[in-house]
């Protein structure tokens, strides 16, 4: 597919524009102050008198104004200049270094991206983009075409992989998301709208959230990223200056109130919980260490809560003496109203974490229960 590059050149130097335009007016400003400094307070007589100077040769009265007024903005302009220049640099860079990494992933039920992890043809991209589908269509950057196989799926991370037998491949470094901090540079780069090889450009707008999918399923320790994110872009990379993944883009805010989405607020599970999983599904074909807390039930909506439709036998709640039938009201005092919120919840404590839970029973009476939570199985 050929894809327009000019409105992404547009895109990635709109904002190095506006920082040229913001250092010449710092400095222009920062002269101006400079040069007033140089000159003894002046009284309104004063004053009239400068103006009424009628010199063949005015600038001659001000020798210690003009020469910081002219020279010191053009020195400024030329240091933003470069700083802009060297930024601009730094992502074509980037963008050169991590493009034949990406690929197009196709299902019959649509497509998105993927990330290639290792030179064995094993790629990371994300659960909901591979679905039920068991086989796929991968396209490489230049334009190659394979048949891909699944290697495992994690839903609740939200993370799959998948495997081509090509030679020749160029895998992307995957850095420590641990080390990000608010306010750094950050590319989005993937397949929006089945534009492939697409860029976008943003920072990093926070850390450690928690967001939940429109499948219910409750993701922690993930990155917000002002760069687009459109659909096709999930299971791509989130990169940072140095050409590293940092994070998966997985999904974009949505606004119920405008019918949409959110523009600036998108989401990418962090690359160190993306490595995680990959490497057991990689080793295993699934999960045996998810850091995830688990329950052990199956909860249904009611009109006044969730309520417990199945407990798995052995599991944290059974053990616990929790019921099918009882409606979970509290966790550690926190109210559930629904089963989202219950899910959210149990997703910020891990393994091995006791909590309260306070459930009513089906004859109305309440009581609250000591569980332990045990590792969510893969």
């Amino acid at each position: 597919m050929v894809t327009d590059t000019r409105p992404l050149r547009r895109r990635i130097a709109t904002p190095i524009a506006f920082l040229v335009v913001v250092a010449m007016i710092l400095a222009a400003c920062g002269s101006a102050a400079t040069g007033l400094k140089t000159r003894a307070p002046a009284s309104p007589q004063a004053t009239a008198t400068v103006v009424a100077v009628t010199s063949p040769n005015p600038a001659a009265n001000f020798p210690d104004l003009l020469p910081g007024a002219t020279s010191t903005p053009a020195t400024s302009m030329m240091m933003a200049g470069s700083a802009a220049v060297a930024l601009q640099d730094q992502m074509v860079a980037v963008i050169k270094q991590v493009t034949p990494a990406i690929v197009v992933i196709e299902t019959d039920q649509g497509l998105g991206s993927g990330i290639i992890y290792n030179t064995k043809g094993d790629i990371i991209t994300n659960a909901h983009v591979v679905g039920t589908a068991t086989t796929f269509k991968v396209t490489l950057s230049n334009g190659h075409v394979y048949a891909g196989t699944l290697v495992g799926s994690y839903a609740p991370d939200d993370i799959a992989v998948i495997h081509i037998n090509a030679t020749g491949l160029t895998p992307a470094s995957f850095g420590d998301s641990s080390q990000l901090a608010v306010g750094d540079f950050v590319l989005a780069m993937g397949n929006p709208l089945g534009l492939q090889s697409s860029v976008t450009e943003g920072i990093v707008s926070a850390l450690g959230r928690q967001v939940s999918e429109p499948a219910g399923n409750a993701l922690p320790d993930v990155i917000q990223t002002s760069a687009a994110i459109n659909p096709g872009n999930s299971g791509g990379a989130l990169v940072d200056l140095n050409g590293q993944v940092v994070g998966i883009p997985t999904l974009e805010a949505s606004d119920p109130q405008i019918g949409g989405a959110a523009g600036g607020i998108g989401f990418a599970i962090s690359s160190n919980r993306a490595k995680t999983i990959a490497d057991q599904l990689i080793a295993s074909g699934k999960v045996t260490n998810s850091g995830r807390a688990y329950m052990g039930v199956e909860l249904r909506d009611g009109t006044n809560g969730p309520f417990i439709l199945t407990v798995t036998a052995g599991g944290p709640a059974a053990k616990a003496g929790l019921v099918v039938g009882d409606m979970v009201l509290s966790v550690n005092g926190t109210l559930t109203p629904d089963g989202q919120t219950l899910i959210d919840l149990i997703a910020k404590y891990h393994p091995g974490d006791t909590i309260k839970i306070k459930v009513q029973h089906q004859d109305g009476t309440a009581a609250t229960y000591s569980l332990t939570l045990a590792q969510l199985p893969g």
